[in-house]
């Protein structure tokens, strides 16, 4: 667009569009195409300028050398002659007049933020005869954004199914739980912790091993967050939730067509996803044979293959895999490779049961009652101490998912600021049974003084055969007064289940 400029009797920059009689710019043209160019551009500038909520004009240093009264009013200027010769940023701070000036592009369709308003605006390059940028002129073709409704709804959707998909992968990518997270302070506990602040310092693989429900993805995520790794991409993965058709696909993505079904554009796969950070592969155990070879290669070369590619793709990426099977019973029964199972069980951590935590329940029970009434809103719980003695009591065979579900079902029943067995018992019917079965105060085993403790007549004297007399003879009397109850016996000796379990094995003795 061609412009010619000159100064106002009061010495003030301006500019004009000029036009002779013909409709053309001043100046001879010369020919059919000259004429019609000449009539065009006045003409659009002036149905622009009044179809438009406003219009500014700029010379080459940016500042302005015309704006129109409509323009002038948005912008909260009485008067447009307040505006000639400012610099077009002081009074139209979000302008990209001098990008068009210094590029000599146009900005055909923009959105721009002045204030609370969202104004819809144009702007063009002005040149000389010789194609020189000697400034620029803007619209502002809207400043009511009614007009674009059906536009901007659509943007509005994509924007807002664009921003829904980002927050779901960062909430997946990144770790949601830390080491202080995974709650108890009893011996189960802490070794396991140990263990996890060990298994941070290296890159080696990791095998979690445990029942359902207890915490390995927490532990996981807990790993990921000490190691230089924290801050880059966590990716957990239940193997045994994908169909087995797609796991190559999901695991190692695969180019575009790669076969009939999957999405033209191909898949990333979650080793790529991971890159540079950890990928927790959960449900380990269920993994088919023939995807575990692949494993087993992308852990050694720290490469995958696509499917539908031949050409490897290096990944960095640390595992950490969890099972809830006996992953060597399924090696001898040729469901899980060996060389695979080597790989992985580098650093093993066993995560106790809820049963085998003693004493180390009620601070998870505790820990769960706050998060329900964060998450709820509904009043602060705690556990009677008979509540807790008869949690304790039961086998919780889905672990910590089972108690989070009993507690908060039980708050959801009752009105009651401290839960006690009736109110679990509405949650947990098995609770006031074992409350029943059982004292709330067992009776503590008689301790003998030292000295008057008899000493049998046929106790051997090599030390280890000594010591497995006394054990056996002491665990003997703890189940006798616990009816056989190993759980009882535990708890009357002040160790726990797990420990008890494993006395009575090496001393061949057995618990009903």
């Amino acid at each position: 667009m061609r412009a010619d400029w000159h100064r106002a009797a009061d010495g003030e920059r301006t500019g004009v569009f000029e036009s002779d009689e013909t409709g053309g710019f001043t100046g001879a043209f010369r020919g059919g195409a000259d004429m019609l160019r000449g009539r065009a551009m006045p003409s659009l500038f002036d149905a622009l300028d009044k179809q438009s909520e406003g219009t500014v004009a700029v010379d080459r240093d940016a500042r302005v050398i015309w704006i129109n009264a409509k323009y002038a009013r948005m912008l909260g200027i009485p008067d447009p002659a307040q505006a000639i010769g400012r610099e077009v940023e002081e009074i139209i701070p979000n302008s990209q007049m001098r990008q068009v000036i210094s590029t000599g592009q146009p900005i055909l369709l923009d959105l721009m933020l002045f204030g609370s308003q969202r104004l819809i605006v144009s702007r063009f390059p002005l040149t000389d005869d010789e194609g020189g940028v000697i400034g620029a002129v803007g619209f502002v073709l809207y400043d009511s954004l009614h007009r674009l409704k059906p536009l901007l709804a659509e943007l509005s959707r994509l924007e807002a199914e664009l921003a829904a998909t980002k927050r779901r992968l960062d909430e997946r990518r990144q770790p949601r739980y830390t080491l202080q997270s995974y709650v108890g302070d009893c011996a189960p506990s802490l070794e396991v912790k140990r263990k996890a602040r060990l298994a941070a310092r290296t890159d080696a693989p990791i095998l979690l091993l445990g029942e359902t429900g207890t915490g390995k993805e927490l532990i996981a995520q807990a790993i990921h967050g000490l190691s230089a790794r924290t801050g880059r991409p966590f990716v957990g993965v239940n193997v045994a939730a994908i169909p087995d058709t797609l796991l190559e696909a999901e695991f190692f993505g695969a180019v575009p067509g790669a076969y009939t079904g999957l999405d033209r554009r191909g898949r990333e796969g979650r080793f790529k996803t991971a890159d540079g950070g950890t990928l927790f592969l959960d449900e380990i155990g269920d993994m088919p044979m023939g995807l575990q070879a692949k494993l087993l290669r992308a852990l050694q070369e720290q490469e995958i293959e696509p499917l539908g590619s031949d050409r490897p793709v290096k990944v960095d990426v640390r595992v950490i895999a969890a099972t809830n099977v006996d992953l060597e019973q399924r090696i001898q029964d040729g469901r899980f490779r060996s060389d695979l199972y080597y790989r992985l069980n580098v650093l093993p951590i066993q995560l106790p049961s809820l049963s085998e935590l003693g004493g180390g329940l009620e601070a998870i029970a505790e820990s769960i009652l706050q998060e329900i009434a964060a998450r709820t809103g509904l009043p602060g719980r705690g556990l009677t101490p008979e509540a807790v003695e008869a949690l304790s009591r039961h086998p919780w065979p889905g672990n910590v998912r089972e108690l989070r579900n009993v507690l908060e079902r039980a708050c959801l029943l009752t009105d009651n600021l401290r839960l006690t067995v009736e109110d679990l018992a509405e949650a947990l019917p098995t609770v006031r049974l074992a409350a029943r079965q059982t004292p709330s105060r067992p009776t503590p085993l008689p301790r003998p003084v030292p000295e008057a403790l008899p000493v049998p007549s046929t106790l051997p004297l090599d030390y280890d055969a000594a010591y497995d007399a006394f054990e056996r003879d002491l665990l003997g009397r703890a189940l006798a007064a616990s009816n056989g109850r190993a759980e009882a016996a535990a708890r009357l000796l002040g160790i726990s289940r797990a420990a008890f379990y494993k006395k009575l094995a090496r001393l061949g003795l057995r618990a009903r």
